[in-house]
């Protein structure tokens, strides 16, 4: 029996999509989280981290509110730039973004913070800007935990159930991602299509965390 692949091809564009903003906004975030010392940095933390214990529908709902049509963002945006925000692939990738920010921020927050001072005040003695250093002296040390962000932010967003369902529905061929297709599959009673979808995304999930560990473990061994 064949299959519609149109879900795991949209869960895997909106991972890829997902992960390249997240590498965008959470290096620099991260960079500044590790090394600030404002009070506000605190606040920052726990706002990123919000996603980590609070359930998926509610940040769901909270983005549907405030990106909705009748709100003044999502009312803005598509009257100015005639962009539908919910219920749409860009909602899709607004919400991920948002949900799978600390599975980035975090491990390369954490990679940020244990480079050594010493490596940090030669790079200020040689007059290095922080930009430099950045990209030449530190991202380069903290590898490893670069990869955790990249990697688990990629597979949380193809597991992700809840946020996409909230904000972006069950539009066959729009925003039916695969978790969305194997809830669909399942009501209709259709356990083999749902097997088949469950199958493939056990079979992706467990690739990217082996070949995750294997790549820090061989990592780890080259630094020794």
């Amino acid at each position: 029996m064949a299959y519609d692949l149109t879900p795991l091809f949209l869960t895997l564009k909106l991972a890829t999509m997902t992960t390249l903003v997240l590498l965008v906004v959470g290096i620099p975030l991260s960079y500044w989280l590790g090394f600030s010392s404002s009070r506000w940095k605190y606040f920052i933390e726990a706002l990123v981290s919000m996603p980590l214990v609070l359930p998926p529908t509610v940040i769901g709902f909270y983005l549907l509110v405030a990106l909705g049509p009748r709100s003044p963002l999502g009312g803005w945006i598509e009257q100015v730039f005639d962009i539908r925000l919910v219920f749409s692939f860009t909602g899709l990738v607004i919400g991920s973004v948002l949900f799978s920010l600390p599975f980035m921020v975090n491990p390369v927050k954490a990679g940020f913070q244990n480079i050594p001072q010493a490596m940090v005040d030669a790079c200020d003695t040689l007059g290095k800007s922080r930009l430099v250093s950045l990209f030449k002296v530190f991202l380069p040390n903290i590898r490893p935990s670069l990869l955790t962000g990249i990697v688990m932010s990629f597979a949380h967003t193809v597991g992700e159930f809840g946020v996409v369902l909230m904000i972006g529905g069950n539009i066959p061929n729009q925003t039916q991602v695969a978790s969305i297709a194997i809830f669909t599959e399942v009501e209709a009673l259709n356990y083999g299509a749902a097997n088949f979808y469950s199958l493939v995304m056990f079979a992706v999930s467990f690739i990217i965390l082996f070949a995750l560990y294997w790549a820090n473990r061989n990592s780890a061994r080259s630094f020794l």
